[in-house]
């Protein structure tokens, strides 16, 4: 009788445990919606961003206040010759003068700068949010890319039991006086190359986990788990909202910051002004004295100095609307190849799975079947053995290609836009 334990002497419960906690847990594995979780937790970059948008909040503000005001202190009129040198109370004319002044910037100068700072706080959110999509985007993308070479990777272990499994044809056919010996050593050499795509494989995987690591962390190590994702693309959905596209649609509050910096420019040719109360001491035989004085800009030279500053920030809009419709076009141009490209791969897919696989597998069955009869060849069965695997291994590489594809077009065009 079999016993249970895999080592002599070993107690038959920790053979049991030992055997469950080699199996692959469930738990422990990642899904691509435990990655996105991870990501949006984890990534610097989404930190960095919501800093970003705290400092344009409170940035915002101070914005639309006046100046903090201005406390004077000085001596005037201190005599310097005579008998009452540097006395601060023998002249009628030496004051001790304490005052506050207080500037006023324009009425429109100070709402165009609450209009930027507002509209700084809607371009730094208008970041963040795109700096979430491309997190989400660039995360789906690598699990799906390691996903796909772990799957290639599994299929080794069913590549190397069909080798077996004619290594025992081909003895059998020599054991029984047919075949020739060298035929002994095509199974052997078809093994090592199968060694040879398998190290390949696993460099493969290693590569992908550490591009997954960057987004999810040292959790990139745990088995990935599920099916490959799908997604339903709508292109003309995708089309008709791709003005809302989460770069593009950083550029609206630009613009609106932009177009408020020039009316900020254009207010500079209004009089700022300023008010000053001061309070003069002097000596005890002199009354005191209080000065109140109003300060206005003249701004009189407007064509050497508020007039180039106007039309610099007009410039700017310029550049961002010009900016703007440039990135449309790319991303226009982008879409439509990516729908092509994502339709070439779904139609690759089910020809894959609905004929090449199937033939390539019908094919080794009947070379196989040849071979067992005498009437063929056993470097036809090699052959047919090669390509076979070449067209699983091929399969699983459109179903990847494709998920990568999916996965462009949802997470930048689709997910969470109507």
């Amino acid at each position: 009788m079999t016993s249970l334990s895999p080592c002599p002497g070993l107690p038959v419960a920790a053979a049991l445990a030992m055997m469950l906690f080699a199996l692959p847990s469930q738990a422990a594995s990642l899904s691509l919606d435990d990655a996105l979780q991870l990501a949006e937790r984890n990534a610097p970059s989404l930190s960095a961003q919501a800093a970003k948008l705290d400092a344009a909040k409170n940035a915002a503000i101070p914005a639309g206040e006046l100046p903090d005001p201005k406390l004077a202190l000085g001596v005037q009129n201190v005599p310097i010759e005579g008998e009452d040198r540097w006395s601060l109370d023998r002249d009628f004319m030496t004051m001790q003068m304490v005052g506050v002044m207080q500037e006023m910037p324009n009425r429109d100068k100070r709402k165009a700068r609450v209009e930027t700072a507002q509209a700084s706080v809607d371009r730094a959110t208008a970041e963040a949010e795109a700096e979430r999509v491309k997190v989400r985007r660039e995360t789906a993308l690598a699990w799906i890319a390691t996903y796909t070479e772990q799957r290639k990777l599994a299929r080794f272990d069913d590549f190397f039991r069909e080798n077996r499994l004619l290594a025992e044809t081909v003895r059998a056919r020599l054991a029984g006086g047919r075949g020739q010996a060298l035929d002994a050593v095509e199974p052997k050499q078809e093994a090592a190359q199968l060694a040879e795509q398998q190290d390949d494989l696993a460099l493969q995987v290693a590569q992908a986990r550490a591009a997954l690591k960057r987004w999810v962390g040292q959790e990139a190590a745990r088995p990935l788990a599920g099916d490959f994702p799908h997604w339903p693309i709508d292109a003309s959905r995708y089309l008709h909202a791709l003005h809302r596209h989460p770069e593009l649609a950083t550029y609206e509050p630009m613009a609106r910051e932009a177009e408020a910096q020039v009316r900020e420019a254009e207010a500079e040719k209004k009089s700022d002004w300023s008010w000053e109360v001061d309070y003069q001491r002097r000596g005890r035989e002199f009354g005191d004295m209080m000065t109140v004085q109003f300060t206005f800009d003249l701004p009189l030279f407007s064509s050497t100095r508020q007039d180039p500053k106007i039309a610099a920030r007009r410039a700017q809009v310029g550049q961002l609307e010009a900016e703007r419709e440039a990135l449309l076009r790319e991303h226009a141009q982008q879409l439509e190849a990516d729908l092509a490209d994502y339709q070439r791969l779904d139609r690759a897919v089910a020809r894959s799975q609905s004929t090449l696989v199937p033939l390539a597998e019908e094919k080794v069955a009947l070379a196989l079947a040849g071979y067992r009869a005498g009437n063929t060849e056993l470097a036809s069965v090699i052959a047919a053995r090669r390509e076979l695997v070449q067209a699983r291994l091929k399969e699983l590489d459109v179903q990847g290609l494709k998920a990568l594809a999916g996965a462009r077009l949802y997470f930048t065009y689709g997910e969470g836009r109507p």
